[in-house]
């Protein structure tokens, strides 16, 4: 065969050959894993996020669909050192190569982050991040306390924010180091001690700042600080956690009462800016005002109507007489009458009770007359008059049969006008 016809026999269709490379690649490398600085990072409407990977030698596109995206505590951004997981593929449409990168891991930070997961799984788990035990700021602190580095920028932030929003209220500084191993000691004394501090002056703080600028995760680890998160909690006073940048989150951003996106922030969230205070008092002030004039208003209206009823007093006090002459005369008026019905009414009531015994003591006169008929009847002196008599036993009980009595015992009669001592002969009982 000659060269021409070999090298035809070799000629590839471009598809074919993308193809046949993105297979080659697949079976030689994948899964791969790449470490390189993250440049040029953009995250898409649908959620899929596009960068490149890169460090002296080369580059390389990378790819990260929307669900591996949103399994990240975090995304990436430009400058970050990155150690990226995933399948090397070649794009048809440009034949470029991309890495299709299914997970993230910053590069030596993977261990302090997993700590960090594991000590915010602990916290939680223990009920330090309920929003029940999270207190209010107060709305007019009169006293702030702030716990940083002196030589940090972000003191100097809050420090200036605070001049231009608030300069009525007091500030504090409780110094500590925001960065090394000896941090997060310092960083708990001195949360003692601003919860300790009483100012003869000023008093004590209304409210902590915990603050510090951004950094990598190995700057900020000070305030992933188990000691600190429980100083943080065991506060009698409100704490504002204001570490790093806004994609930044510590242990102390889920355990503090709030957390700010900035430390400039956090100092916005505590004062009030001056402005606006005296805006309120103003607008109160002239509330006031409108209120006093309201009422001293209605004041003199009401004199005014009092003075027009007593211009002429000496008639307004005539007429006051009349009508106490007339109200006394009808009260008088009113007492006649009533007693006048009292009158009649206790004179019908003796009529009636007058009446009423009459009947009854007629009713027990007539009573009285049958009953002593009665009983005139039942006199025995009555029946003794007839010329009956009654006989006693000498025991003195009645006699009433012969059967009581034999030839011997001694009798006594009583007649009309005397007794009669007789003695039984004999008895005959009646034949029955």
């Amino acid at each position: 065969m000659s060269d021409a016809s070999q090298l035809e026999s070799n000629v590839w269709a471009v598809g074919h050959l993308v193809s046949a490379v993105a297979r080659s690649l697949a079976q030689t490398f994948n899964p791969v894993r790449v470490r390189g600085e993250v440049s040029g990072f953009m995250q898409a409407s649908s959620g899929h996020c596009y960068f490149t990977l890169k460090d002296g030698a080369g580059q390389v596109r990378c790819a990260m669909f929307k669900r591996a995206a949103s399994l990240l505590a975090r995304l990436p951004k430009n400058g970050d050192m990155v150690e990226a997981m995933g399948k090397l593929d070649v794009y048809p449409a440009r034949g470029d190569l991309q890495l299709i990168v299914e997970a993230v891991r910053m590069d030596g930070q993977g261990a302090l982050f997993e700590r960090f997961l594991a000590l915010k799984a602990k916290l939680e788990a223990m009920g330090m991040f309920e929003a029940e035990r999270k207190r209010a700021l107060p709305d007019y602190p009169k006293h702030i306390g702030v716990v940083t580095s002196l030589g940090a920028a972000a003191l100097r932030d809050v420090v200036t924010t605070l001049e231009r929003r608030s300069p009525h209220v007091a500030v504090t500084i409780f110094p500590a180091s925001v960065q090394g191993q000896a941090a997060p000691a310092e960083l708990v004394s001195a949360l003692d001690k601003a919860a300790r501090y009483a100012d003869t002056q000023r008093g004590r703080c209304d409210v902590v700042l915990l603050v510090r600028g951004g950094g990598s995760i190995e700057d900020l680890w000070a305030f992933n600080d188990e000691q600190l998160a429980h100083a943080i909690a065991a506060m009698p006073i409100p704490v504002v956690s204001g570490v790093g940048h806004e994609t930044d989150f510590c242990i102390s951003d889920f355990v503090a009462d709030l957390r700010a996106p900035t430390p400039t922030a956090a100092a916005e969230m505590v004062a009030s800016e001056r402005e606006e205070l005296l805006a309120q008092v103003q607008g109160l002030g002239e509330a006031l005002n409108d209120a006093a004039l309201m009422h001293v208003d209605r004041r003199w209206q009401r004199l005014d109507r009092l003075g027009a009823r007593l211009t002429k007093p000496v008639q307004a006090i005539a007429m006051q007489r009349r009508a106490l002459h007339n109200q006394s005369f009808a009260l008088q008026r009113a007492v006649q009458r009533a007693c006048a019905l009292h009158q009649r009414g206790f004179e019908q009531q003796a009529r009636g009770l007058e009446l009423a015994v009459h009947g009854v003591l007629t009713q027990r006169s007539t009573w009285l007359q049958h009953t002593d008929l009665r009983l005139q009847g039942l006199n025995p002196s009555a029946a003794l008059a007839r010329g009956y008599a009654w006989v006693r036993q000498a025991n003195g009980q009645a006699l009433g049969s012969v059967a009581d009595v034999r030839a011997g015992d001694d009798l006594t009669l009583f007649v009309r006008d005397g007794q009669v001592q007789v003695q039984v002969h004999d008895t005959e009982p009646d034949a029955t």
